[in-house]
């Protein structure tokens, strides 16, 4: 209702921005960002025009089945799809749902519906399409778990539980979390799991506008803190930006406008981007490499990071290209040369993402030059095996069946070792909050590469310390660790690694002490014992023979309680030193 309809014409009519919620108009979906990218992509943005153009042409209503879209996305990437099958888990759904409405007033199949055709857009294959329509059967209607397995195996089964959330009423406020570790674990048996649920979010971001101003932050903190980090680790781009862009939305509505109303006022970047890939094409076919060159519109999201990271007057998007060489790894190097000797490149703004990949397996290079008119471009250069990692990343031996060869069970089980390893200490996390707060540090987004003493690269997250390196070399390692060499320098323990810093870990060498024979599921139970022993037990535990006491004390004490605690379910380090001042 409008803040003055109650007013008389002699009254002041000023507005009160209070009462006043103007919705920004939504983001672009991730379909649109990607489609087309990609020389020969199932959903090219010109094929689905064609389509959409024919069907209109003809002479009976197309719109009338509401799997219709579902089904025509789907056979589209896997012609042999099976759309009996998509047809009777609807017929099931809708059965099951009926009478149920959403918080926007729509019926409550269209969300099942909707999460279903976001992966379809994604290109995943006929049994999660089938899970993703029945996700919620099981939580919110009288259709048992049993019954679905019955009716539709197995697999499907397993999906819709991995998804399914806890009761409140038995769980209480841990519910949230206990049904994300769930979720973890039975992702560990299928990853598709978690391709579900990222897609259940989305669909649930954007209908966010139906719910309370409280319970959109909420969902879009608890979106941030996990989804988006899962959805990165698993290397869908696609999906991530468009989250990113929704919880942009939904917790700088200011900051969303803005970015909305800078790209609505600049004018010309088509024409000059235009004119960059005319030159890129040019340097290409002069160094003979095939190649497809196009416009990389940065989302939102990243644009508004970017811009208050540099505390930018004006919104920060540089101009950007992509190239995707048809060939070898080799040619992108070459094509990085052909462009470097028409611009000149910025010092400083080169990264190779081939030579070292991310942990979620993306391969890339990055350069800026200075191109026409001595504007900064940005060009990114990869082959098309890459792009389609880029893009779909775990996802892409679904989305490109023909090409699921060269992202294969090595590839994948590389890119999942992140998830084996919240699986290993996942189970001795007893707390609820420690586990979650446990999934949000091993979840950060900033990393660096570290290199041992032997030259190996190592991945680990930002603000890392020689302990974090320690256990990630190997457990054994972690428990025998005395000191690190950072740079060639003996440093303490609770140094903060950077990127690229050469780090050789000291370990006592030739045996292994009381906390090498101990599992790392069990080393809470020696930290415990040591705390009723007063602080010379934990001195001893943690290495005081080895090393002078004020040195444990300064240096070691806290840092090693702090990386032990989230696989061993520990106390907080501050509890452990509030024993320690304080002993009952």
């Amino acid at each position: 209702m409008d803040p003055g309809a109650h007013r008389t014409e002699r009254r002041p009519t000023t507005a009160e921005p209070e009462d006043v919620q103007v919705n920004p108009p939504p983001p672009t979906t991730f379909s649109v960002l990607v489609g087309g990218a990609l020389p020969g992509d199932p959903s090219a943005t010109y094929s689905t025009a064609i389509g959409q153009r024919l069907r209109a042409m003809l002479p009976w209503p197309t719109t009338n089945d509401p799997v219709a879209t579902l089904l025509r996305t789907h056979k589209a990437i896997h012609a042999s799809g099976d759309s009996g099958l998509l047809r009777r888990a609807y017929g099931i759904a809708e059965q099951m749902h009926r009478g149920q409405m959403r918080k926007s007033g729509e019926p409550y199949i269209t969300h099942p519906l909707s999460v279903a055709q976001i992966c379809a857009d994604l290109g995943m294959d006929t049994t999660t399409l089938v899970a993703a329509l029945l996700h919620d059967t099981v939580e919110d209607t009288n259709y048992t778990l049993a019954a679905l397995e019955r009716d539709f195996g197995e697999e499907v089964a397993i999906l819709v539980d991995g998804v399914t959330k806890f009761d409140k009423v038995f769980y209480g406020k841990d519910a949230e979390v206990e049904t994300i570790r769930k979720m973890i674990i039975m992702a560990g048996r299928d990853v598709r799991v978690l391709i579900i649920k990222l897609a259940d979010r989305l669909h649930n971001m954007r209908t966010l506008d139906a719910r309370s101003r409280s319970s959109q932050a909420r969902i879009a903190n608890a979106t941030r803190e996990v989804l988006i980090p899962l959805c990165d680790r698993l290397g869908i781009q696609a999906l991530k930006r468009e989250l990113e862009d929704w919880v942009l939305r939904a917790l700088s509505p200011d900051g969303y406008a803005r970015i909305v109303d800078y790209q609505a006022r600049r004018k010309g970047r088509a024409e000059y981007l235009a004119q960059v890939i005319a030159q890129v094409n040019t340097e290409l076919t002069k160094f003979k490499i095939n190649s497809t060159v196009s416009p990389r519109t940065r989302h939102l999201y990243s644009i508004w990071k970017d811009t208050v990271a540099g505390s930018y007057a004006e919104p920060r998007d540089l101009p950007r290209i992509v190239i995707v060489v048809d060939g070898p790894e080799t040619d992108c190097y070459a094509a990085l040369g052909s462009v470097h000797a028409r611009w000149r490149p910025v010092p400083g703004r080169f990264k190779d993402f081939i030579a070292s990949p991310k942990n979620n397996l993306y391969r890339s290079l990055h350069t800026t030059v200075l191109g026409p008119e001595d504007n900064a471009v940005e060009v990114l250069i990869r082959t098309e095996s890459m792009h389609r990692v880029s893009e779909y990343g775990i996802i892409a031996n679904f989305r490109y069946p023909q090409h699921a060869a060269g992202f294969g069970p090595a590839a994948r089980a590389e890119q999942l070792e992140w998830l084996h390893r919240l699986l290993d200490w996942q189970s001795a996390a007893a707390d609820p909050a420690q586990f979650l707060a446990s999934l949000r540090c091993d979840l950060a987004e900033a990393q660096i590469i570290v290199f041992t003493s032997t030259g190996r690269p190592v991945l680990l997250p930002a603000d890392a310390t020689p302990i974090d390196l320690a256990y990630t070399l190997g457990a054994d390692v972690g428990h025998r660790c005395i000191g690190a060499r950072l740079n060639g320098r003996l440093v303490p323990l609770s140094s903060t690694l950077s990127d690229g810093d050469a780090v050789e870990i000291m370990t006592r060498p030739g045996q292994r002490d009381e906390i090498g024979e101990r599992r790392v599921g069990e080393l809470g139970t020696g930290i415990e014992d040591a705390l009723g022993g007063g602080f010379d037990g934990l001195f001893l535990l943690v290495g005081g023979a080895f090393w002078p006491r004020e040195v444990v004390v300064n240096n070691i004490l806290g840092v090693a309680v702090a990386a032990f605690q989230p696989a061993a379910g520990i106390p907080h380090p501050s509890h452990v030193h509030s024993r320690l001042d304080h002993p009952e």
